[in-house]
């Protein structure tokens, strides 16, 4: 049975809804359009300036950036739903030396900003020491933070299984952890895949913080390319477009597979 969280809306508060929605699409658009008249009235849309960009040398330039972007997201995100696994089951358990750290842990870390964690890599680390490497320094600390981001995740993907099926694999003679293991979390996978694509959605964003590490990826080497050729219009709208175009598809794989989970359902 479905429920939901607020009251559906009648036909006075969808027609404001709907007011609400062409009154915002209106307003974009004039800015847009003010946005495109400046630009052309400073010269920012000449030919000439955007002709860079239809060379293959400054596409490998920019793929280069991609590529070290989308390899810092999926190492920190296989990272992340690993740890993230590990303090959603020490969070469930029932041994307080292990839900205590791991609930501290959830708690603490999503209340702190991505970008204290790299300062915290950046400059607190090398005093004692652990100087890492210009990837790590940009992993670990999105590891860090969106570990706490995934354990949510899992805790409630395994939190929605019905208490009955654990209690069927206690009857057919298994173990809890062979229980939780072979039916419990294939099953909250499912069900929270969506939710993972999303979550690694912001993960690729975050990438971005790269630049302060001066690790190369997409948007420190926009920041290079700006300081080599001066288009700082031209080159950040094309990095906003290669974004733009990347974030999107995954969210529509996050609402494909959200579709699917639910048809399953």
């Amino acid at each position: 049975m479905s429920t939901v969280l607020f009251d559906e809306p009648g036909p006075r508060a969808k027609r404001r809804i709907r007011i609400a929605t062409v009154l915002g699409v209106l307003a974009t658009l004039a800015l847009a359009a003010l946005a495109v008249r400046q630009f052309a009235a400073n010269g920012q849309l000449a030919a000439e300036r955007w002709q860079p960009y239809a060379t293959w040398p400054m596409w490998r330039y920019l793929l280069d950036g991609l590529w070290s972007t989308a390899l810092s997201a999926v190492v920190a995100a296989a990272l992340s739903m690993a740890l993230g696994l590990l303090l959603a089951l020490g969070r469930l358990s029932s041994k307080r030396w292990l839900r205590g750290p791991a609930t501290v842990y959830i708690e603490v870390v999503r209340t702190i900003p991505a970008l204290l964690l790299v300062y915290v890599v950046l400059f607190a680390l090398p005093k004692y020491g652990l100087d890492l490497p210009l990837f790590w320094k940009l992993v670990v600390p999105l590891t860090v933070s969106n570990a706490a981001a995934f354990a949510e995740i899992f805790r409630a993907g395994i939190l929605s299984i019905e208490r009955g099926q654990t209690e069927a694999g206690l009857a057919v003679g298994l173990t809890r952890g062979q229980t939780l293991r072979m039916i419990v979390l294939p099953q909250a996978a499912r069900r929270v895949l969506p939710s993972i694509v999303s979550q690694s959605v912001g993960l690729l964003k975050d990438t971005s913080l790269g630049f302060i590490v001066s690790y190369g990826e997409l948007f420190y080497s926009g920041k290079v390319l700006v300081a080599y050729n001066g288009l700082l219009i031209q080159t950040y709208i094309v990095i906003a477009l290669i974004y733009l175009v990347v974030n999107a598809s995954l969210s529509k794989l996050a609402r494909v597979l959200e579709r699917r989970s639910s048809a399953r359902a």
